[in-house]
């Protein structure tokens, strides 16, 4: 009687997400953001390089590309993407939402979705890159690894100026915010803003890089860290209890 096979647990994936609180800017202010985030991306990867106009299909949208960036296209897009009741006046406060991609199918592709301009204490602004899939897509080997993510997250917080940014699998994510906290997450990269505080020595493998004068990116490992790997996860536990005492992991409505 031959044993039934285990079933393949499914790859994990990941994502990259900066995020701050209320900061009030005009479409054109989050259009040149996004002009600066995209052009620093594309130079972290050629799959990161292109972008294109949101369309009814993948395939059309790669005749209205979007790089080079242009501020007024950009600009409008996110015009387009104001917060409005049905048939009632534009809800300012709440900012401006913009979504596309950057062409590929299925689980070879990456897509943005950023939220910007908004300053209702209730809410909050983020840009929250979705990655290919590890043994899906061709590129995926490549781009999730910890220099790349890397120099995403690095992006992120040059380009948008956030709270705290976080490049980690889902699974990682799900699994240490159980209880929905809402508090900071600590991911594979992460990045912390300098106006929470100074990041404390932290354990091999562990490496720190300032970002200019902006703030600290925090590197976990240099392998693929996944949740799947309990000793990954005792060292994340670990340097996340430091940057707690510390004070640097409470999100800033805490």
């Amino acid at each position: 009687m031959t044993a039934k096979a285990k079933p393949k647990t499914p790859p994990e994936t990941y994502y990259a997400g900066a995020y701050w609180g209320a900061r009030r800017e005009s479409p054109e202010e989050c259009a040149r953001r996004t002009a600066e985030f995209l052009t620093l991306l594309a130079s972290s990867d050629p799959f990161l390089s292109q972008w294109y106009l949101p369309t009814r299909s993948s395939r059309e949208s790669r005749e209205y590309p979007l790089m080079p960036p242009d501020v007024p296209t950009l600009t409008e897009q996110f015009r387009l993407g104001v917060n409005r009741e049905k048939g009632g006046p534009v809800i300012e406060r709440l900012g401006y939402g913009f979504w596309f991609g950057n062409g590929g199918r299925d689980y070879d592709r990456a897509s943005l979705r950023i939220y910007s301009g908004g300053y209702s204490e209730a809410g909050s602004n983020s840009c929250v890159l979705a990655l290919p899939t590890l043994g899906r897509s061709p590129n995926a080997e490549r781009v999730i690894t910890a220099p790349v993510l890397t120099e995403i997250v690095r992006s992120m917080a040059l380009a948008w100026e956030p709270e705290w940014a976080v490049a980690m699998s889902h699974a990682h994510r799900d699994l240490e915010d159980t209880a929905g906290k809402g508090d900071i997450c600590l991911g594979w990269v992460t990045y912390l803003s300098r106006h929470r505080g100074t990041v404390p020595p932290l354990p091999a493998p562990v490496r720190i890089e300032l970002v200019e004068d902006k703030g600290t990116l925090i590197i976990l490992t240099p392998e693929r860290f996944t949740a799947a790997n309990p000793e990954h996860i005792v060292l994340a536990r670990q340097v996340r209890e430091l940057l707690a005492q510390a004070g640097l992991m409470q999100s800033a409505s805490s």
